[in-house]
């Protein structure tokens, strides 16, 4: 026990040096993003991008910690892996396995958090490489383990930045067997909150 302890104990005193100092970091880009947000004049921000950006800004840290871990002169975490994304189709994949098997280490590589250092990630025969960050990530979406729910409708949830049409959010709830649920109010997709269905 002593000898696993020691160890322990070390690597538990380091991760709090390093969260101590990622917290403060991502506190103060906050800081400064909020005040930025509440200074500008009304109506060049559309508020509901003004709150989306606060909440996701409540979660810098662990983005940082989540990223910060990266380090060239490591091992791969990914070796001899080949994934097929056939072009042209609007398909879901599943990426599972258990804790450090790599699932977040392929999901940065998708979307070029980090660039491979070995290798190519195509995607329709597109190096990903080669195109725009905005270009890729754009295409991209990923539903992670811990959803967040947001304050307002229904339909601000499914599509905060107004892209998709009635028809399409509501076939998305119907594939995620939801639109039985939302049908059944009375205001249906303005509904307030996925969290009340």
């Amino acid at each position: 026990m002593d000898d696993y302890s020691q160890p322990k104990f070390y690597n538990a005193g380091a991760m709090k040096w390093l969260c101590f100092r990622l917290d403060m970091i991502s506190s103060v880009t906050f800081a400064f993003s909020l005040m930025f947000l509440v200074t500008i004049p009304a109506g060049v921000i559309d508020p509901g991008l003004a709150g989306l950006a606060v909440t996701y800004g409540l979660n810098l840290n662990m983005l940082l910690s989540w990223a910060v871990q990266y380090a060239p002169q490591l091992p791969f975490v990914l070796r001899c892996l080949t994934c097929t994304f056939p072009g042209g189709m609007k398909n879901r994949y599943y990426i599972v396995g258990r804790t450090g098997s790599g699932k977040s280490t392929l999901i940065q590589a998708l979307f070029r958090i980090v660039d491979p250092t070995v290798g190519r990630v195509l995607i329709d025969n597109v190096d990903i490489c080669t195109i725009g960050l905005h270009d890729l990530r754009s295409r991209l979406s990923i539903i992670p383990q811990d959803p967040t729910m947001f304050e307002g409708t229904i339909r601000n949830n499914l599509d905060p930045l107004e892209e998709y049409t009635d028809a399409q959010i509501w076939e998305a709830l119907d594939c995620c067997q939801l639109g039985d649920e939302v049908r059944k109010k009375e205001l249906k997709l303005d509904y307030p909150g996925l969290h009340h269905v």
